[in-house]
């Protein structure tokens, strides 16, 4: 684990302004860049590349459905953004960086499409040249590649530590999300998978479901409104996001609750500042740098080997346990 004083000596800012960023202080103020150069520095020290021998020279494009500022509030998207950079500077590989607003009629071998899209939307990225990957949204249905995580293996595992911890009264904290253009929402799948096997439990309290946009405000605002206007509350709960934990964990301890020791909180993604908050968050990991190289590495097998159908990639989890999570046993 890099430890803060690395971060701060290759961002060329002190430690003491590190930490801050790492931890969302709201009263901070350093520009965007110096933030976003402090969460990508993090990242990659957090992070153990695998290393490939294999050169390889191709011109592949890389369409974020997020923007710069969006990735801040959310580092996921960032972290795969850097995994797929990383695997094409090895590879020497040009990579081209578009929105979807800006689609240039540039000449390319394929095509990382990065985020969620519409029907509008994955029509116009089936017309670009080359071949076609989706990355963190499942178009095989549509005869398109893609690569996801497996949510509902990832959610299970949280649930099942839950339980084991002796925990009974467990709430959710999902996200929220829409596609950009049209704006239509995007059901969030780690609600679906944890709504799925608490009822199975009999255990699912809709009372205990809360949602918001994948930020830190959010999961402070909707877990700040729970907490004032309920007098009973689960003693778990777990956020679809690091960001939406993050903010949750926030409103608790503002409220003069503990964690772990009134409400344990388990989040999602392990991005690299879920390990430098107080307490230091439990969360599923994603290997979301891995899932960037290995976009890349798809992307270049589609292009040298025609498949005579579309392929999906679907990527495991780990729980990774910390110190926002405790037995309930009294």
């Amino acid at each position: 684990m890099a430890t803060i004083k690395d971060i701060a000596k290759k961002a060329g800012v002190s430690p003491a302004t590190v930490s801050r960023v790492l931890n969302y202080d709201p009263e901070l103020s350093v520009s965007k860049e110096t933030e976003k150069k402090v969460f990508e520095i993090a990242e990659a020290l957090n992070y153990t590349k695998h290393k490939n021998k294999r050169r390889e020279s191709a011109v592949l494009r890389l369409v974020q459905w997020y923007d710069s500022e969006e990735e801040l509030a959310d580092l996921y998207y960032l972290a795969i953004r850097l995994g797929i950079e990383k695997k094409a500077e090895e590879l020497n590989i040009r990579l081209i960086k578009e929105q979807m607003t800006e689609l240039s009629d540039t000449e390319t071998q394929g095509t990382i499409a990065l985020g969620k899209f519409d029907q509008r939307e994955i029509k116009q990225l089936t017309r670009l040249p080359g071949e076609l990957l989706f990355v963190d949204f499942d178009g095989l249905s549509l005869g398109q590649n893609s690569l996801v995580v497996d949510f509902t293996q990832g959610v299970q595992l949280v649930i099942d530590q839950l339980i084991k911890e002796k925990h009974h009264k467990i709430g959710i904290l999902s996200g929220v999300e829409y596609t950009k253009e049209n704006q239509y929402e995007i059901e969030d799948p780690r609600f679906l998978a944890f709504r799925d096997s608490l009822v199975r439990l009999k255990l699912f309290d809709e009372a205990y479901h809360l949602k918001g946009a994948f930020t830190i405000d959010d999961g402070f605002h909707q877990m700040q409104q729970f907490l004032t206007t309920h007098t009973s509350y689960p003693t778990a709960f777990f956020a679809s996001s690091d960001a939406l934990a993050i903010g949750a964990m926030r409103a608790i301890q503002a409220q003069g609750l503990k964690i772990p020791e009134d409400i344990s909180v388990i989040g999602f993604n392990d991005v690299s500042v879920a390990k430098y908050v107080s307490p230091a968050l439990s969360s599923v990991k994603v290997y979301t740098e891995w899932m960037g190289e290995l976009a890349v590495s798809t992307l270049l097998e589609l292009i040298q080997e025609e498949s005579p159908v579309a392929r999906k990639i679907t990527v495991g989890t780990e729980l990774i346990l910390r110190d926002s999570t405790r037995s309930n046993e009294k």
